[in-house]
């Protein structure tokens, strides 16, 4: 690896999506027969969000220099995610803009439980190429942080900065053709909890990162919803389980997760304190509406750090 650096001007560069939701809250969890077939809306808010771009505004808001590189649309949503991730002081020179709809979900969420079903849509013409990717700014981060929406994009970019010496951390999310090859790329892949399971074979999640083991030398990392986050590092196995928070809504919570996680890696802690605090990030951001508006600030993250420690 080239270790060569020339001045380091993001602490993060996140490659990856973003979207705008349309969040109806419901009095319960729709079910096709039965009294929950038919209900009437308690409330609904638009929202802005999407894997990557929760992320990089969750770094900003705990102190981090961010910048987001993603294609949005041409109509009224991408306008509403490029305006927001501005007022929330990420840089968007990174930004592509194509003659699109933006990416947009449909959030139906439980008020009971804070559980949600998210149905997403995004044109084919939003796919992030390898050749707009902002290779200066790549090379002259502390951190880069991919998802696997466009694996192409993804992985030029996770190539590209750890060739420069960068940390690299991903949002993987789905089996794809290219997962393997993405997560042998970064320096901490951060699964979502079906992944490992379905990559491996294995019915037990330890089981399955020890597998995923054999493949990988890196720090394996997974999310687990309300019961935490879990983690492989080198031989050793860490579990961090969960803060109970009364949800709202978990939208977004693992991207916050992903967000507490560079933050915390960046401040060279060990992984199991790093768990711990994106534990805590993604737990302070269940209590609020949104993914982005759910975002905490450091003082908030502390603050139920330290309650837990009372």
């Amino acid at each position: 690896m080239n270790t060569s650096r020339g001045p380091v001007t993001w602490d993060v560069v996140g490659v990856g999506a973003n979207s705008v939701d349309f969040v109806t809250v419901l009095p319960a969890h729709p079910q096709p027969q039965g009294p929950f077939a038919k209900m009437r809306i308690r409330r609904h808010a638009i929202c802005c969000g999407g894997q990557t771009a929760t992320a990089m505004v969750t770094c900003a808001s705990l102190g981090l220099r961010a910048k987001y590189v993603g294609a949005t649309g041409t109509d009224d949503n991408g306008r509403r995610i490029r305006e927001e991730l501005a007022r929330r002081g990420i840089d968007t020179s990174g930004v592509v803009v194509r003659d699109a709809t933006n990416q947009f979900a449909l959030i139906m969420l439980d008020e009971t439980t804070g559980e949600r079903i998210v149905l997403w849509d995004r044109d084919e013409r939003l796919a992030l190429e390898e050749h707009e990717l902002p290779v200066e700014a790549l090379v002259a981060a502390r951190l880069v942080h991919v998802d696997d929406v466009d694996n192409s994009a993804a992985i030029r970019a996770a190539r590209l900065a750890r060739q420069s010496g960068a940390i690299v951390t991903s949002d993987v999310d789905r089996l794809t053709d290219r997962a393997e090859e993405l997560i042998a790329d970064v320096s901490y892949p951060i699964f979502a909890e079906h992944v490992p399971l379905a990559l491996t074979g294995t019915p037990d999640m330890e089981g399955a990162l020890r597998k995923l083991r054999q493949r990988f030398s890196q720090c394996l990392c997974v999310t687990l919803g309300a019961r935490g986050a879990m983690a492989l590092d080198g031989d050793r196995f860490c579990y961090s389980p969960g803060f109970e928070v009364k949800a709202v809504d978990t939208t977004g919570a693992g991207d916050v997760f992903r967000g507490g996680f560079i933050f915390a890696t960046l401040q060279g802690w060990p992984v199991d304190r790093a768990l711990r605090f994106a534990n805590a990030a993604a737990a302070v951001s269940c209590t609020r509406l949104g993914a982005m508006n759910g975002v905490p600030t450091l003082d908030e993250v502390e603050a139920l750090l330290g309650a837990a420690e009372s």
